[in-house]
């Protein structure tokens, strides 16, 4: 599985409305995407609990089953209209360790992104063991997905967790709004990779 993420951060007097609009008009089209595991629809205004650096941006979160779906997303004409509208932004990639979640997302209202760097020499085997534990105790406490991966370019560990509305920001993470997930199958049972 491979996590994928690209952020537009935007002028500060920009109309977040416009970005809300944009994703109940064009959300929908990525629900039934080929390969696709979800896609969280992430964004951040200066009216939420977003981190400073992290308001007024739109930070788009997908998981992917293979490079084959994101592949075929990012050459497609979905992806070139967005990059028209917004620019042409650095596609940030992750080899996922761990990714539990729930069998429908789309109650998911609140996303915190933690990424974090990897000491040098750190034993790889016992990160992951920790991670999944993480994983495991989030969705006890009620996120609806836990992801954990890692990028070895950069030796940075990526924590993504989707929460319903109850969830309060995170310290330390970027927190986001939900928007609208994309999640083909999602009547499927709960699903849980390692």
């Amino acid at each position: 599985m491979i996590a994928m993420q690209y952020a537009f951060s935007l002028p500060a007097d920009y109309d977040m409305a416009i970005i809300r609009r944009r994703i109940a008009d064009k959300g929908h089209l990525l629900d039934d995407f080929p390969r696709l595991c979800f896609k969280a629809y992430l964004y951040a205004g200066h009216d939420d609990d977003a981190t400073p650096g992290e308001q007024n941006t739109y930070a788009p979160f997908y998981l992917w089953q293979d490079s084959e779906g994101m592949n075929a997303f990012l050459a497609g004409a979905g992806f070139a209209a967005l990059t028209r509208a917004f620019g042409w932004p650095p596609v940030r990639t992750w080899s996922v360790w761990r990714a539990d979640r729930a069998a429908d997302l789309r109650a998911a209202a609140r996303a915190t992104r933690e990424l974090v760097a990897i000491s040098e020499h750190a034993p790889l085997a016992e990160l992951r063991e920790a991670e999944t534990r993480a994983a495991q105790v989030d969705r006890a406490a009620g996120a609806l997905a836990a992801v954990s991966a890692f990028d070895p370019t950069g030796w940075t560990l990526l924590r993504l967790r989707l929460w319903p509305d109850a969830h309060g920001p995170v310290a330390g993470a970027c927190n986001y709004r939900v928007g609208h997930v994309s999640q083909p199958g999602a009547r499927g049972s709960a699903v849980v990779i390692s």
